[in-house]
């Protein structure tokens, strides 16, 4: 279930004032609680190698992401390296100085995409949001 709450925009603009919806999660799962979902599963393996698996998994995806790789996970995303830069005025002055930040890209695969999630997903405001005169 997606929960979303209502909020109103309120930056200076032609947006200010509009009125939208955003998703919102009440539980985060770490790797340790994934492990255990997927243990749940009807599989043989327990919770503390899923656990194990996973998290050697993390730490191959960094490595290879920080050597400039791609990783494709099938219906889950491709995990990749971004980078924000500053501007320069000319290429020769632009450089690794220009770096602000690395940072990394998720986007999703398969049953992930967008319009599959959109499709599928069932929908639930979280709370009720209450303005005087409404």
């Amino acid at each position: 279930m997606i929960r979303y709450q209502k909020y109103q925009n309120k930056r200076k603009g032609n947006f200010e004032n509009m009125w939208y919806v955003r998703a919102v999660s009440d539980e985060t799962v770490d790797l340790e609680g994934l492990a255990k979902h997927m243990a749940a599963h009807n599989t043989p393996y327990s919770a503390g190698t899923i656990h194990g698996v996973l998290k050697d998994m993390v730490a191959c995806v960094k490595e290879l992401v920080l050597d400039g790789k791609k990783i494709k996970l099938a219906d889950l995303a491709i995990f990749s390296a971004g980078i924000s830069s500053y501007g320069a005025e000319t290429a020769k002055e632009c450089g690794a100085e220009n770096i602000r930040d690395i940072h990394l890209c998720a986007r999703p695969t398969g049953d992930l995409r967008s319009r599959i999630l959109t499709t599928e997903a069932r929908k639930m405001q979280l709370r009720e949001y209450s303005v005087d005169g409404e």
